[in-house]
Order: structure tokens, then C-alpha cells, then sequence
């Protein structure tokens, strides 16, 4: 499993996890695809937005292997503004190429490619 240097580890002050510290013997997390509903709690918004943030300042438009990135705060991404970036894809692999959809990144999270943010 890779382990992407420098990636910040959680949201600053929460509980809201962004890597893993070590691979499960029994394999990956499958990625799926969460509905985020218009009701969901500020604090589980605002980490999403900083994933997101993470994810564009550490990776930008390239390719980028799923590694130890969390697999349930990737899932509330997943399908939408994080996609697949191969065929065929493997959603319990931590080798797994993904991609950022920069378009529907930034209608979702605009705040999220603003040039201070997170700081």
C-alpha cells in the first residue's frame, strides 16, 4: 500500500480520518459510491471540502493511486468528483488509479480550489 507523503491525515481538530495508517490483511475497503444528502451535518460538509482541498493540492489533474487514502471519507466523493482513472477498475484495490473530475470538483467544492484554503 502506498503511502502518500505529506497528505494530511485528518481534519484539523475532528475525528474526520483522510488516511489510513497501516493496509487490512484482509484487503481494501471496497469504494462506493455515498449519496450526500442536503441535510448532512456542517462539520461532515466542511470535511468533505477539505478532502477535496487535500486531494487537488497534492495530486491536481493527474492520475493518482488510491494507497492509504481512507476509503469511507474517498466514498462520499467517489463516482462524482473522484473517478476512475482506468479500465477495468478495482474498487477493494489500494493499487486502484483515480482521478479528480476538476469540473464537478469545483461546482461542488468551489471553495475547495481557492488559492489559501486549507491553510
Amino acid at each position: 500500500m502506498l503511502k502518500h507523503r505529506g497528505f494530511p491525515g485528518r481534519l484539523p481538530g475532528t475525528d474526520h480520518q483522510f488516511t489510513i495508517r497501516r493496509a487490512h490483511k484482509a484487503g481494501a475497503t471496497r469504494l462506493i459510491a455515498r449519496e450526500r444528502h442536503a441535510d448532512r451535518r456542517p462539520a461532515d460538509r466542511r470535511a468533505d471540502a477539505w478532502f477535496m482541498a487535500a486531494l487537488w493540492r497534492h495530486f491536481g489533474e493527474e492520475p493518482f493511486e488510491r494507497g492509504n487514502l481512507d476509503a469511507g471519507r474517498l466514498s462520499w466523493l467517489f463516482g462524482r468528483e473522484v473517478v476512475p482513472a482506468e479500465e477495468p477498475f478495482d474498487p477493494e484495490s489500494y493499487e486502484a488509479l483515480l482521478r479528480i473530475d476538476v469540473a464537478r470538483a469545483r461546482a461542488a467544492f468551489p471553495e475547495s480550489f481557492g488559492p489559501d484554503w486549507p491553510s
